[in-house]
């Protein structure tokens, strides 16, 4: 008998409800609705039933503890940053550092400096992350308790802003582990059952550590950095393999491999210079990445490169047919006319984050304006046979599948401003696709992974589909969302 019935739900693309039956959390059974039956079911009422959807690129760590700092993205230059800043040091605990995040230099008019900061934070050490994680303003404080160097612009960018952003989270395992269940909560009820998480460590242990003591809102894909490349093949991992004693919710994520930088440090590695001069960084070059690329293939992890620029984009896509193996290009934001159709050819999926489009439109235009028909590409993807893979880059975006699916099919806010680029919109299936694993539907024998949804995906308006209502959501046939939703199941 069926552990659970969903009865009277309806799949994307039915004008007739079903009931789906669900045994030791698979789909056993698709059915007419009201098809007779004993086994106990609750009755949703028309309501869509989709796939679970995944977020497929996660600083699952940063994500979580961004919840306790404050947020400098309403910020539109650094005086009003400052001034930000300022009416937090009133309250801050002393002498815990001060973080804020999210702030956006690229587009203001004035510029960051320590001599600005150590005036309104008066020897508190302060730091302050910016919205992509590739740049952290700092007072002299906070340089000197960190025991890192910074010219006068208290900015450090790349590397050193990746270090110090990971000593920033060094908190008890117990606190973080706290706000990561927190946060995995408020993604299940968002539909998602499951994340790609890139955090800058060595993600397996931490996660085992967080399932053993009772997480399980999420299935979690642990991503391993090129730096432990030789730690992960002498342990045997690969991409894709179960770690024992985590209940099936932990496997073996991808290869991160980073060539260049991002487009708000104006970092990220381009064909044209900056305005300001420059064309990027480019860190690991074309025959090094390529030689990665091969390594990570005889031990089956599966490379995921981080490319932002079109010059490192196209770097990337050479590494891969040079190495003959497929993986990801995380980001893809900014690509050369010729790239588009080699991601089909090359079995390359753009895992791309369709929410930083919107964020970053002001900056693509000031920093990319003659090539900005190819930046967030999706369109141009799709057509020319790519795979689309979303994600938020959290805490980068809101960790919300639909905010980054109506960004996808809209190019627009709620916020009254135009649609930014319309000619590179998808459909809401296509988008659904992308941040669904390529599914749309539900079979029998699929693990019951799933969204319940309050309204049609496909019919609802932008703005109710930007913030589209969850019913419930379920990993194996487990409530994680929603339970209010099955106490009456009978």
């Amino acid at each position: 008998m069926p552990d659970l019935v969903l009865r009277s739900v309806t799949q994307l693309g039915d004008t007739s409800p079903c009931d789906v039956q669900i045994t030791g959390g698979v789909i056993t059974q698709i059915v007419p609705a009201d098809t007779p039956t004993d086994a106990p079911g609750v009755d949703l009422d028309g309501r869509t039933l989709i796939p679970g959807l995944w977020d497929e690129h996660v600083h699952a760590t940063q994500w979580a503890l961004a919840g306790n700092r404050f947020d400098l993205s309403a910020a539109a230059s650094a005086r009003e940053a400052l001034e930000l800043v300022r009416t937090q040091i009133t309250a801050a605990a002393r002498p815990t550092p001060l973080i804020g995040v999210r702030f956006r230099d690229a587009i203001w008019a004035d510029a960051p400096s320590l001599r600005a900061l150590d005036e309104v934070t008066e020897g508190h050490p302060t730091a302050l992350i910016s919205h992509d994680l590739h740049c952290v303003w700092l007072n002299a404080a906070a340089a000197e308790r960190f025991g890192v160097r910074v010219d006068e612009s208290g900015l450090l960018r790349e590397q050193a802003a990746f270090a110090l952003t990971i000593a920033l989270g060094q908190l008890p395992d117990t606190e973080v582990d706290a706000l990561a269940a927190c946060a995995a909560t408020r993604a299940a009820a968002r539909g998602v059952v499951g994340i790609v998480d890139f955090e800058m460590t060595w993600n397996r242990d931490n996660w085992q550590r967080r399932i053993a003591s009772g997480f399980d809102a999420l299935r979690i894909e642990a991503g391993i950095y090129s730096a432990d490349l030789d730690r992960a093949i002498t342990e045997r991992m690969h991409t894709g393999q179960r770690v024992a004693g985590t209940r099936g919710l932990l496997t073996v994520g991808p290869l991160k491999v980073l060539i260049d930088g991002s487009l708000n440090t104006r970092t990220a590695f381009c064909v044209d210079a900056y305005p300001g001069g420059g064309h990027g960084v480019l860190t690991v070059s074309e025959n090094e990445l390529t030689e990665v690329l091969r390594h990570a293939a005889r031990a089956e992890l599966l490379p995921a490169v981080h490319a932002i620029g079109d010059a490192a984009n196209t770097v990337a896509l050479n590494a891969f047919e040079r190495a003959h193996v497929t993986g990801r290009i995380e980001h893809a934001q900014f690509l050369r006319p010729a790239d588009f159709a080699r991601f089909a050819r090359l079995g390359v999926t753009a895992s791309v984050q369709p929410e930083h489009a919107l964020d970053d439109r002001d900056t693509v235009e000031q920093n990319w304006a003659a090539g900005a028909d190819r930046v967030f590409a999706l369109r141009s993807l799709l057509d020319a046979g790519a795979t689309l893979a979303f994600g938020s880059d959290a805490p980068v975006a809101p960790l919300d599948p639909f905010t980054a699916m109506s960004a996808a099919s809209s190019r627009a806010r709620s916020d009254g401003r135009e649609p930014w680029r319309p000619h590179q919109v998808i459909t809401r299936r296509q988008a659904l696709a992308a941040s669904a694993r390529g599914r749309t539907r539900l079979h029998v024998g699929d693990v019951a992974d799933l969204a319940i949804l309050d309204g049609d995906p496909l019919e609802v308006s932008d703005a109710t589909f930007e913030r589209m209502p969850v019913a419930a959501t379920l990993l194996a046939g487990r409530v994680t969302h929603g339970a209010a939703l099955f106490a009456s199941a009978e």
